[in-house]
């Protein structure tokens, strides 16, 4: 598993690239408490090119998720394979994160929620 971030205003994003399972867990769990500049920041995961997603995972993301809408922010998935998607669907935790097709649709969903508005650095 490969992890990388990115800063907007008002967001962290984490690009995962590769499986999340009981192996990687606890990795992706301290990366993401690392890199969030703030608890009141949205929480972007660009998901395009993550392959796998376990129980464990799916746990990590649960958690962060209860932590944003605690703070009046949400988790973001973007990107999502079907097979990940399908964890997400069976388990039932669609309805605690947001999912999107594309990470240029869950920035926009945060612009429309009040968020300042996205612009990439030059």
């Amino acid at each position: 598993m490969r992890l990388t971030h990115r800063y907007l205003p008002g967001a962290s994003i984490i690009t995962i690239d590769g499986e999340v399972d009981i192996t990687t867990s606890r990795e992706l769990e301290n990366y993401i408490d690392l890199v969030r500049r703030s608890l009141d920041d949205q929480l972007i995961i660009d998901a395009t090119r993550l392959s796998f997603l376990d129980s464990s995972g799916l746990a990590v993301l649960l958690a962060a998720a209860v932590l944003a809408q605690a703070r009046g922010v949400a988790v973001h998935l973007a990107g999502l394979q079907p097979r990940v998607a399908r964890i997400l669907e069976i388990t039932g935790a669609m309805p605690a994160i947001r999912a999107y097709d594309h990470v240029e649709q869950a920035l926009a969903a945060v612009e429309c929620t009040g968020g300042v508005p996205f612009t990439e650095p030059v």
